[in-house]
């Protein structure tokens, strides 16, 4: 048996004995090796310091032991605690599920955790969750719709990647965003195609930028088609809420809208609930349009047309784009693509 081998024997032999984890020096006694080259190999800095032959006889020393840097002391040496604080408005749908899904998906390849926070709705400043967050914290990443917690969670005095907010004007140092324009120009260009001119906007009752952008999209398109009108009503981000509004709006003086444009898939739900409560069927009285792709869209009769956003992939980016801005890299440029879903819920209009 060779020495490095009977050490290896030795080294499993001490450690299955005692009650602690291997460590770096289990690990250099197996390889026979030194410590200071453990610590290259398994931090990825041994090239042109140790041979390939040394690097790999130390990675099968610690995959033999089991061993496991100890994270938390490393990321103590560093400063870092290799933890993510997500800010995203009350969790009222699946769709900020999502991004969270896919923000942890990426942070779990590099290490780090996420800590999902979401902002709480009219009930006053947002709490701090920690006792200092820049303490607790290597980063955030935040929706702007959830912008105003930041400052309570002193979120704004950390590395911050904006998701869903104007590029000219965000608090962060980079920002990821949907095309959401895009997708209003789909649903805009499909309805005028099915030879709709008379349109409802049902828009969120939200100040944010992103509901700022689906108003302005969808007036600028429907401006460029001579004999279009286009009327706007607010209601907050629920079915109930939407129901009321929608049956204000539809009940309102002058020709009947012969489709509904709702900047969400719960306001569409409600323009459903309202047009049955007012004898009207979609889509032959009334062709509605979401925004989302929520598993709501194909629960509801007729499914729902709706542009679909891909939550998982737009928190994937998030991660990505924060990431970068960690380690002084450039995130990724370009909004994230969208596509519409159309479904029974649009039809040409009587």
């Amino acid at each position: 048996m060779s020495a490095v081998h009977e050490s290896r024997r030795k080294s499993r032999r001490t450690v299955a004995r005692g009650s602690t984890r291997p460590t770096s020096r289990d690990v250099a006694q197996a390889a026979g090796v030194s410590q200071a080259a453990v610590s290259l190999v398994l931090g990825d800095k041994w090239r042109g310091r140790v041979s390939e032959a040394t690097a790999e006889r130390v990675r099968e020393a610690a995959r033999t032991l089991g061993y496991r840097p100890n994270l938390a002391a490393r990321n103590l040496r560093l400063g870092r605690t290799r933890t993510v604080l997500l800010v995203v408005p009350a969790l009222t749908t699946e769709f900020f599920a999502g991004v969270y899904t896919g923000a942890t998906r990426v942070a779990a390849e590099h290490g780090f955790g996420v800590v999902l926070y979401p902002s709480p709705e009219g009930i006053g400043p947002a709490r701090n969750p920690f006792a200092s967050a820049q303490a607790a914290l290597d980063g955030v990443i935040a929706s702007s719709m959830a912008a105003d917690a930041l400052t309570a969670i002193r979120g704004d005095q950390l590395p911050l990647v904006m998701l869903d907010s104007d590029p000219e004007g965000s608090l962060g140092a980079a920002t990821v965003n949907l095309d959401i324009a895009d997708g209003i120009r789909q649903v805009a260009e499909h309805l005028l195609s099915l030879g709709h001119r008379r349109f409802l906007h049902l828009a969120a009752d939200v100040a944010s930028w992103t509901f700022e952008v689906r108003a302005r999209e969808l007036a600028a398109r429907l401006d460029t088609v001579p004999g279009t009108t286009l009327r706007t009503a607010h209601s907050p981000i629920s079915i109930e809420g939407a129901v009321t509004a929608a049956a204000a709006a539809l009940a309102g003086p002058g020709p009947r809208p012969t489709a509904v444009v709702c900047d969400d898939d719960q306001l569409a739900a409600g323009v459903y609930k309202a047009a049955r409560r007012a004898g009207l069927r979609v889509p032959d009285d009334l062709s509605v349009t979401g925004l989302d792709d929520l598993a709501l869209a194909t629960a509801i009769d007729p499914e729902l047309t709706t542009v679909r956003l891909d939550a998982e992939r737009f928190g994937e980016h998030g991660m990505r784009a924060l990431l970068a801005v960690l380690e002084g890299r450039a995130p990724e440029s370009g909004d994230i693509p969208v596509s519409l879903v159309p479904r029974g819920s649009t039809a040409p209009p009587r």
